[in-house]
């Protein structure tokens, strides 16, 4: 998104308007199995039976039991067999423990934001070119206050991780209450910038702004912090009375 060299950049003095920003304001954001079912059997067995025989008596009418002819004793009447009776044991059934219920979800925090350290020498010659351009205009030099590198290196860090390009954080806090609350008591401007790879490169962008090139060569401030993160090279030049 920021990888493009060309200039977005800001530019706020205390106490008036300039060209990027006010100095109080909201954010300014530029980009967060179905059940089987159970089946019943059942059989019955009829019993045995011989069709044209009388239920009581033989055939010449005498009662069963008695002799069927004279002289012959009488046939004892067999009782019919019992039918035959089965027993079907059911397989023993066994019961599956219920699965074990599914883990708590977990929930991870995000990382809080870091602050990534600018890389050696290029703040420093940011500050040795804002000494030469006031040299030039007849301004005495500004001095490194360890507060005002806090605030900008701050602001750098939270545009580059939320990647927004404002003079107001998202929070609300303005480039006046983010110096304050490193400890400085006067904040007297900001510059801010994007995309610019070097030291040189952003403070020939800043001198080319009208807005940028008053603040720093405003004979009255007196102090200086410079802040860079390299992811999208956001620049924050803080200024203090």
């Amino acid at each position: 998104m920021l990888g493009l060299v060309a200039l977005l950049m800001g530019a706020i003095t205390a106490g008036s308007v300039s060209v990027a920003a006010e100095a109080t304001g909201p954010p300014q954001v530029t980009d967060g199995s179905p059940v089987p079912d159970v089946f019943a059997l059942a059989a019955l067995a009829e019993s045995p039976w011989m069709p044209g025989a009388p239920s009581g008596s033989d055939a010449a009418g005498r009662p069963l039991g008695s002799a069927a002819q004279a002289g012959q004793p009488a046939q004892p009447v067999q009782p019919p067999a019992p039918a035959p009776t089965t027993t079907t044991e059911a397989p023993p059934t066994t019961t599956e423990p219920p699965p074990p219920p599914p883990p708590a979800p977990t929930t991870t925090q995000p990382p809080a934001p870091t602050t990534t350290a600018p890389p050696a020498g290029q703040t420093d010659q940011v500050v040795a070119l804002v000494n030469e351009e006031r040299a030039g205009a007849g301004c005495p030099a500004v001095t490194v206050d360890a507060r005002l590198v806090a605030a900008a290196q701050g602001h750098s860090s939270d545009m580059a991780a939320n990647g927004y390009f404002s003079h107001t954080s998202q929070d609300g806090r303005t480039f006046a209450d983010r110096i304050r609350a490193a400890g400085y008591p006067s904040p007297a401007a900001e510059n801010i910038a994007a995309g610019q790879r070097s030291a040189r490169q952003v403070m020939q962008a800043w001198m080319n702004s009208s807005g940028h090139r008053a603040n720093i060569l405003n004979c009255g401030i007196r102090t200086i912090g410079v802040g860079l993160d390299t992811r999208g090279w956001y620049w924050t030049q803080n200024f203090g009375r």
